[in-house]
């Protein structure tokens, strides 16, 4: 399928040809929701604790004498049911990390693209650089492509372009090697330079790490 090439001034800059492979699969929703659920599992830390009573630092000892009192049983205040006390069942550190085939997580990937080209989210640009660091003039051309919710993908990132981006909201600017299912599906348009297509095509070939183990946070 061809494409039109624009530059980030909105003018033409011919077309591109898209491999069918990547760009015009069918997207099965399915295999990008297992995608999109093993990175959320990655990301998350796991770290969530509570104390046992063996962990409490109170005392010991008991609260009052077994019987006669006209009151329930109870040993010391480190039991669950009072305030302070230790927490029954609760959490405790683990990996909430899922495996998922390598060949799985790059065939969600090239959905994840011929989702956005079948939405007509795509859009293809020249080159991703800009002469002054400016955020607002970035902005205009954005608004010129139709750009406001958008994920920016160039094979080499370039420093000015990506500080200029980063505090436009609902923009994020990723290198080929931190293209991901994810932060695709979350903005409403793809936008791939040139060398971003190249290295797209790369990666997929091979010559580049095919699937990025844990996904690259976005700039916004």
């Amino acid at each position: 399928m061809d494409i039109e090439v624009k530059t980030l001034a909105g003018a033409s800059a011919g077309t591109v040809s898209l491999s069918d492979e990547t760009f015009g699969l069918e997207p099965r929703a399915d295999i990008l929701h297992r995608v999109v659920r093993w990175q959320l599992a990655q990301r998350q830390q796991g770290t969530h604790k509570t104390m046992t009573r063996g962990e409490i630092n109170s005392t010991g000892k008991k609260m009052y004498r077994q019987k006669g009192t006209g009151r329930a049983r109870h040993s010391d205040k480190k039991a669950p049911q009072f305030r302070g006390g230790s927490k029954a069942h609760g959490p405790k550190p683990r990996s909430h990390a899922i495996e998922l085939q390598k060949k799985v997580r790059l065939l969600g990937l090239k959905h994840a693209l011929s989702a956005k080209a079948k939405a007509n989210g795509l859009i293809v640009i020249e080159d991703a650089k800009i002469e002054a660091i400016k955020t607002k003039a970035l902005r205009e051309q954005f608004a010129g492509l139709g750009v406001g919710n958008a994920l920016i993908i160039d094979n080499v990132v370039d420093a000015g372009f990506a500080k200029a981006a980063r505090n436009i909201p609902m923009v994020d600017v990723l290198p080929v090697a931190g293209l991901n299912v994810y932060d695709i599906m979350r903005r409403d348009t793809l936008v791939l330079t040139r060398a971003a297509l190249d290295g797209i095509e790369a990666r997929f070939a091979g010559k580049t790490a095919a699937v990025a183990e844990t996904p690259a946070e976005g700039a916004n």
